[in-house]
């Protein structure tokens, strides 16, 4: 009798599928972006060029991660 511990039997157990990390991204700037806001409240300058650069940046991952999924789908 085989059972789940057993090493030939291996291949037949079901492995859970991880997340890409690209697409756990977005839960690392939906926290950051308040925090930039609320903790440079005395520098508008810095805060505002910040929150643009990081706010660019997760567009340009979003738009990354779109492109990826239509070039997979075209081909």
């Amino acid at each position: 009798m085989s059972t789940a511990a057993d090493p030939s039997n291996q291949a037949a157990v079901a492995r859970k599928p991880k997340a890409p990390f690209k697409f756990l991204v977005p839960l690392i700037y939906a926290p950051v972006l308040p925090l930039i806001r609320l903790s440079l409240r005395r520098n508008p300058v810095l805060r505002d060029r910040l929150f643009t650069a990081v706010l660019a940046g997760a567009f340009i991952h979003g738009g990354y991660l779109v492109t990826d999924l239509y070039d997979a789908e075209s081909k």
